[in-house]
């Protein structure tokens, strides 16, 4: 049985590490990228994987993806599993409000990066006829909240993204899933508010998920037989029936 790659973005923390861990655990290689070269390494530092290879390149910059995919050729044409992971909200103003270089830094990490690394690499996955495209989408891709529209709509545009990727790839065996967590207990908050007490005051009196929840889910879409496709998953904790709509211990 050969052994397989997956390539992460984002990985040096959060989600993106937290399914590093899991997949390595299933045996596969191993392609990380990040831009925190130190969490890269000590990540790698800590897996038991049969191969690791690191990456510190910028997602936003089409000319580091382009260098990344000429240096890493002899991986990626043995690639089986692109996971999308790399992703931020910024800042929670009404849109009055709101900052454009936080407006810019969403679109450009959630939707230009995630287009632009997926084009890259998907012309080694048609070759062979074979792979697996996990895109890290959320219940903001589905529903609006106050202070959130930019942010819910690259969330949409992931959707959408992740839809009309799937029909144009109808026929050449490479599978796509859209994972759509609720509230996760990672980074994320800490970097939209920029702030630790107002991120921890998020997941106040109430279970958020894990990222290590969001790992298994991944892990386990990526694990279905060839024949089927996990199109999408919406996954909340029980704590929390809707965007909005949280239960909290008093």
């Amino acid at each position: 049985m050969k052994q397989k790659w997956a390539l992460i973005t984002g990985a040096s923390s959060g989600i993106g590490a937290a399914t590093a861990k899991k997949l390595a655990e299933h045996g596969f290689n191993l392609i990380l990228t990040g831009r925190r070269k130190d969490r890269l390494e000590e990540l790698a530092h800590s897996l038991k994987a049969g191969e690791v290879v690191l990456a510190n390149f910028d997602l936003l910059k089409p000319s580091e993806i382009e260098k990344f995919c000429t240096g890493h050729e002899a991986y990626l044409k043995k690639l089986d599993v692109l996971v999308n992971n790399a992703g931020l909200a910024k800042g929670s103003e009404l849109l009055d409000q709101g900052q454009l270089k936080d407006w810019d830094v969403m679109l450009d990490t959630n939707v230009r990066a995630l287009l632009h690394i997926t084009r890259a690499v998907l012309p080694f996955m048609v070759a062979r006829q074979e792979g697996h495209i996990v895109n890290m989408g959320s219940v903001a891709g589905r529903w609006v909240y106050p202070g959130g529209a930019i942010y819910c709509a690259t969330k949409h545009a992931v959707r959408a993204f992740s839809e009309g990727l799937r029909m144009d790839l109808l026929g050449k065996n490479i599978r796509v899933t859209n994972i759509e967590p609720g509230m996760v207990n990672t980074e994320f908050s800490k970097v939209r508010f920029d702030s630790q007490a107002k991120a921890d005051a998020v997941y106040e009196g109430m279970t958020p998920l894990s990222a290590e929840d969001i790992a298994e889910t991944i892990v386990w879409s990526i694990a279905r037989p060839a024949h089927v496709n996990i199109q999408e998953i919406i996954i909340y904790p029980t704590a929390q029936a809707h965007v909005g709509m949280v239960h909290r211990s008093k």
